[in-house]
């Protein structure tokens, strides 16, 4: 069997692995894992180097929409206002009547095109000059089991928008969509309650138009010109090229997810992700494991692996802690050149430090070494327990609330 506890190394050789893994995790480099000499002479496994800021364009895409939106050009970028000089956003309230709904939505002002009133990009930024907030936020579909990616998303609190429709009576919620194509078919929008939107408790991050990323004007296939954040949900709610905003009375979730048999009000779990494995390894070989682990709106404890035999009858797993990375020395170095750590919420003004690490809603790398593994065919698994001390997949109130499973990667060790 293995020696599972990755102090067994000699303490030189754990430090130089660690680091070497963290750095590569927050930097974005190419670790060169070198090894005491008294490590097996073995080919050493490739550690996958991960970003603390995933480029724009490395994102993993879930666009809808037939053309997509990010594929459209000339003239009908223009016609469908997904350019920075012709993006616009209505506001507007539902007059809609029907049961449970004593009395229709009201605002003092509505936004439109049509009569010249919709919000343009360039009053959004003069807006964000006063109210703008930056933080870091992982994106994560809810039926994929692996994250789309992390970024430093910037842009002006919901409530504050909100703001520009005046006196409002009887509105309870609001839902939202962005440009598909003009066709009923292709409409998909989410919603979040009037409280959200204008209420946050002290350290929360608000609901927010976005309009960077990464420092830089988000890109259409990201979702710009603008596009909707919501911090503690998966990504159905931060909808894409957002260009309607419909205040209501009606208190019922009407997401397009809700009508697929998915959970509207679902909150990003906490979980945790192998990068990917061998299916072979060679006994006597050091094996470096390494993964992501995102901290969902009950943050992120610790991150714990289980090894065992595939032969093994136990229905029990004895779980050990894996390394979390730590917070980057030097936040120069990861954030955009003109971003100073103090602006972005989560992170303490004076010190310039993130105020809890892990930071919820982000993801951060993982790693262990499992050395002296014997040949035979072995199970590895993988997951996170978080502040609560509850352990991935829980909690799960309902199946369609956001993938979770653990994951557990098979593998064999041949003789050397």
């Amino acid at each position: 069997m293995a020696d599972h506890d990755p102090h067994s190394l000699s303490r030189r050789e754990f430090v130089r692995v660690a680091s070497s893994i963290t750095a590569s995790a927050l930097t974005g480099g190419h670790p060169s894992l070198a090894f005491a000499a008294e490590a097996p002479a073995r080919p050493v496994l490739k550690v996958e180097p991960h970003p603390f800021l995933t480029p724009a364009d490395s994102f993993r895409d879930v666009s809808r929409g037939t053309p997509s939106p990010h594929s459209l050009t000339g003239s009908a970028l223009i016609n469908a206002r997904l350019t920075p000089e012709t993006w616009r956003l209505e506001m507007s309230a539902d007059a809609t009547r029907s049961e449970g709904i004593a009395e229709p939505a009201r605002i003092g002002q509505s936004l439109s095109i049509a009569d010249g009133t919709a919000l343009d990009l360039s009053a959004l930024l003069d807006l964000g000059r006063t109210h703008g907030v930056k933080f870091l936020k992982a994106m994560q579909c809810l039926n994929i089991p692996i994250p789309l990616g992390q970024g430093l998303w910037e842009g002006v609190p919901l409530r504050v928008v909100l703001r520009l429709c005046g006196s409002m009576r009887n509105v309870r919620r609001l839902y939202y969509w962005g440009f598909h194509n003009n066709d009923p078919k292709q409409l998909f929008q989410s919603s979040i309650s009037y409280t959200q939107a204008m209420e946050t408790a002290p350290g929360d991050l608000p609901p927010f138009l976005a309009y960077r990323l990464n420092g830089e004007p988000i890109p259409l296939m990201r979702g710009g010109p603008v596009r909707m954040i919501i911090p503690w949900a998966y990504g159905f709610k931060s909808i894409k090229w957002l260009q309607k905003i419909v205040l209501t009375n009606d208190y019922r979730a009407n997401d397009t997810y809700a009508e697929q048999n998915n959970d509207p009000e679902s909150n990003l779990k906490t979980a945790a992700y192998f990068d990917k494995l061998p299916e072979k390894v060679r006994a006597g070989s050091v094996m470096p494991i390494t993964g992501l682990a995102l901290a969902g709106l009950s943050g992120l404890k610790r991150v714990e692996y289980s090894l065992r035999s595939s032969d093994s009858n136990a229905d029990t797993h004895e779980w050990i802690p894996c390394e979390l990375a730590n917070p980057p020395a030097h936040w120069s170095r990861i954030l955009p050149a003109n971003v100073q750590p103090g602006e972005v919420l989560g992170f303490d003004r004076k010190t310039g430090r993130p105020s809890t690490w892990p930071m919820r809603y982000t993801m951060v790398p993982w790693f262990t070494i499992l050395k002296g593994l014997a040949p035979g065919s072995y199970e590895l698994s993988v997951r996170a327990v978080d502040m609560n001390n509850f352990a991935q997949p829980e909690p799960r109130p309902i199946q369609k609330s956001g993938v979770n499973a653990v994951e557990i990667h098979q593998f064999r060790v041949i003789p050397g």
